[in-house]
């Protein structure tokens, strides 16, 4: 062990795995040290993937090493949510594109589209290995017991044994337990009226609800009004089965974890028939689920990525991609002053802006899913006080429906999707919440105009190559236009046209000819991006009746999320043979 590094990690989980392998990946001669305080391999909750984690796995080198490991493929989610008790599928693509996949495989074609459901004992040491692998110095068994500071500025990491480690920069991804957080005084917030306990425990030889070929399958999500269960499947044998409630339920309840654990799974058919014949390890584990986020996440010479930064609620499995995101972003930023980047503060204030925006998004996003579900209900009038963060001023019940057709969505730069769903995605799940079908704003005008009125100018981070690039973007109070991707098509193509049609086939002709893209596909994320356009006041627009219009809907059954027929069938069944 050296006592001094270019960049000293706190925590061996993903966030500091995942920082550690960006850095020596782009930057080899970087002095990396990761400072763990476990042996791995060791057990943690939090095994459900969303895809974006994919193309992470792969620019860090590992995606092959994650693959051979043959977690199951997760091609989607069934929930019981909502105002119907029958349950409903999401999928990451549609099932009749699903094509078996050949395992292990490379990250190309629709493995893009999928995700891992991971034993994170397995997947954990399988990235701390690799970090070491690509040149970090790893140190298990290893606790920082406490950070040396002078305001602002980290001067090191005293470890238990006494001695004391130095760096040029400081990363802490040690998870909640956010050693750097409360060591610089970083004070949290938790927008939410969310106060949920979660209890848990591992099953050998329960079966799968659903599996596709040999290793696809999806995770169950089944409200049972006073809380959720989740079913994850995360290998032949093994599945990882929780309870989700509000700590004030629990409390009320008078069970210990362990009663509490079992009355749940007990009010859930699906469940009880699915875990006959298997066995659980009987150490239920308990923890509370209070989203947070940090009041910013970087200082002096130091960040905070993956749940040191924040959490978010479990319902929308988003926490893997959380901290695998922020700890690369974080790598980025750090590569990026390495390399001479002048403006190190600009950098920093951008991390941290844009690891909080996500979070909080998150948070919003679970908020509306838990006000759509049973004892939850009383949320609805949350979402007033959400809308009025975007600046909106909005009765409960329009704050409720604005929250679930778009109120979130621009979670990554240039591109318009939250938590594995597109904008149609997100309005297809708000029509079921809502038991009302979703309008499409598109639907009412045809002559539009780009509107930058009140706008300031401002450059924003883009990563990508291991280097940040400036991108114009426009701001409008905490309104951000990105002017990136498909989002830039659709400005500059209102600078030289006001009709709709025109507009749709200037940008989708584009797309299919520079990037090869198919034209349903190319039709389908234009309309999102000019809707959420429109939304957000951006473009503005009028209808003539003497021009064509386009007809946009919100289908109940579609080809992504639809009923789930058989698993209804079989619930069906289970209760008839127990009434």
């Amino acid at each position: 062990m050296s006592s001094n590094y270019d960049v000293a990690i706190i925590g061996g989980g993903p966030a500091g795995s995942t920082c550690g392998s960006i850095l020596k990946k782009y930057s080899p001669n970087l002095r990396v040290g990761i400072f763990e305080r476990e042996k791995f391999p060791r057990e943690h909750v939090g095994e459900s993937q969303l895809p974006p984690i994919g193309a992470i796995l792969d620019e860090m080198g590992c995606w092959e090493k994650v693959e051979k490991a043959n977690f199951p493929l997760k091609i989607g989610a069934t929930y019981r949510w909502g105002s119907s008790e029958l349950l409903w599928d999401f999928e990451f693509v549609p099932l009749q594109n699903f094509v078996n996949p050949k395992r292990p495989g490379k990250f190309e074609g629709q493995r893009k589209q999928l995700a891992f459901q991971v034993n994170r004992a397995i997947y954990d040491q399988i990235l701390l290995d690799h970090a070491q692998e690509m040149g970090c110095e790893v140190f298990q068994e290893t606790k920082v017991s406490e950070v040396l500071r002078t305001g602002d500025h980290v001067d090191g990491l005293k470890l238990e044994s006494g001695e004391v480690i130095t760096a040029t920069h400081y990363v802490d991804g040690s998870g909640g337990s956010g050693i750097l957080r409360r060591a610089m005084g970083v004070e949290t917030d938790t927008p939410t009226k969310l106060k949920n306990v979660a209890f848990w425990d591992y099953w050998e030889n329960a079966r799968w609800a659903t599996k596709f070929y040999d290793t696809a399958t999806r995770v169950l999500v089944l409200s049972i009004g006073s809380g959720w269960i989740w079913y994850i499947p995360l290998g032949p044998t093994t599945t990882s089965i929780g309870f989700i409630c509000p700590a004030e339920f629990h409390k009320e309840s008078g069970r210990t974890p362990k009663e509490q654990y079992e009355w749940a799974l007990s009010q859930e058919p699906l469940v009880t028939d699915l875990i006959k014949g298997g066995s659980a390890t009987g150490d239920v584990k308990a923890t509370k689920d209070w989203s947070f986020v940090s009041e910013r996440m970087a200082g002096g010479n130091w960040l905070l990525a993956g749940e040191a930064a924040g959490f978010a609620d479990p319902i929308l499995a988003a926490g893997l991609t959380l901290t695998h995101t922020s700890a690369r972003e974080a790598a980025y930023t750090i590569l990026a002053i390495e390399n001479g980047d002048t403006e190190g503060d600009w950098l920093k204030e951008k991390y941290s802006e844009n690891q909080a925006k996500r979070i909080r998004q998150h948070i919003r996003f679970a908020d509306f899913w838990y006000s759509a579900n049973g004892i939850f209900t009383d949320l609805q009038a949350h979402t007033t006080k959400i809308a009025a963060e975007a600046g909106l001023e909005l009765e409960p019940a329009k704050a409720f429906q604005w929250l679930g057709t778009g109120g979130f969505t621009d979670d990554v730069f240039g591109q318009v999707g939250l938590g594995g769903l597109d904008l149609a995605g997100a309005r297809q799940v708000a029509a079921r919440f809502l038991d009302a079908d979703v309008k499409w704003q598109l639907n009412r005008v045809n002559v539009l105009r780009l509107n930058l009125e009140g706008a300031t100018e401002e450059t924003a981070p883009s990563y990508s190559n291991g280097k940040i690039h400036r991108r114009l973007a426009y701001r409008r109070g905490n309104k951000i236009l990105p002017n990136a991707g498909l989002f830039a098509r659709v400005i500059e193509a209102l600078k030289s046209s006001k009709d709709i049609g025109t507009i749709f086939n200037t940008v989708t002709h584009g797309l299919t000819k520079s990037e090869g893209r198919p034209h349903s596909e190319a039709t389908l994320q234009l309309m999102q991006v000019m809707e959420l356009m429109l939304q957000d006041g951006w473009i503005t627009g009028k209808f003539d009746p003497s021009k064509p219009a386009i007809s946009l809907q919100t289908p109940r059954e579609g080809a992504i999320i639809h009923e789930s027929l058989d698993l209804n069938a079989t619930i069906k069944e289970l209760l008839e043979k127990t009434s």
